[in-house]
């Protein structure tokens, strides 16, 4: 309890500096598909982490199908929170077609804590339950996050962003695709969002309140962002048993 006591009044501090402007944040940056698994933590996926076989859609072939593996570091903002995103998010899924028809498959996201500098707070990105990774020339795709806040004494199931109502991103693309390696095939873009909006804390408890308001949390479109340059190594499904 004098833990949590103590965490409280640092963070009322934290935002009662903020409030007045002593407090800076760091500097500043810029189809529904089946859900197969989740992961987290600070090891990168790979291609073992692809949907298996079975995993596909009924019908669907694997010669036409094939699983991406993305790696992507960046900067994120959130209300008051600047991170550097600067130990890779991690994401697998898989995209094929069935009858003529474009379909995805998740496979699953690892990403490690991002320490919020001034605090003793940490958030890691997690996969809120959507993606729609299929280009157009209006978005290079869209993602659901959540963000877990880890810290002394925060409850386990603290975070900006449920799995009900998780934070949506609509990525425009920043640099256009460029061969990295033919054999694997592995391209690199970069993508970017910066019209979202992100919410307030959810089950934080009593720490709710406090940590709103040294995040600036609820924090409208325009107040926050994600840039990232990403790498996909793609891999076919034909010849798999």
């Amino acid at each position: 309890m004098l833990r949590a006591r103590r965490l409280v009044m640092a963070l009322s501090a934290l935002a009662l500096a903020a409030g007045t402007g002593a407090a800076t944040a760091g500097p500043a940056h810029a189809n529904t598909n089946t859900n197969t698994g989740v992961g987290s933590g600070a090891r990168q996926l790979g291609f073992a982490d692809c949907p298996s076989l079975a995993e596909l859609p009924e019908g669907a072939d694997p010669a036409k199908w094939r699983c991406e593996a993305m790696t992507a570091t960046g900067h994120l903002s959130l209300g008051r929170v600047e991170v550097p995103i600067d130990r890779p998010l991690a994401i697998t899924f898989a995209e094929g077609t069935v009858d003529g028809e474009f379909r995805q498959v998740f496979g699953a996201m690892a990403a490690t804590p991002l320490r919020v500098r001034g605090t003793p707070l940490s958030i890691t990105p997690r996969y809120g339950g959507y993606s729609d990774f299929e280009s157009n020339d209006e978005r290079r795709g869209e993602l659901d996050l959540t963000f877990r806040i880890s810290g002394p004494e925060v409850p386990r199931g603290c975070s900006i962003g449920t799995d009900a109502a998780p934070v949506h991103l609509v990525l425009k693309e920043t640099d256009p695709p460029g061969v990295v390696s033919p054999d694997p095939l592995v391209v690199s873009f970069g993508v970017a969002d910066n019209r979202f909006s992100a919410p307030g804390t959810s089950g934080c408890g009593r720490l709710g309140p406090v940590l709103d308001r040294v995040l600036r949390l609820p924090a409208p479109a325009g107040a926050n962002g994600i840039d990232l340059d990403a790498r996909v190594a793609m891999r076919s499904y034909g010849g798999e048993e």
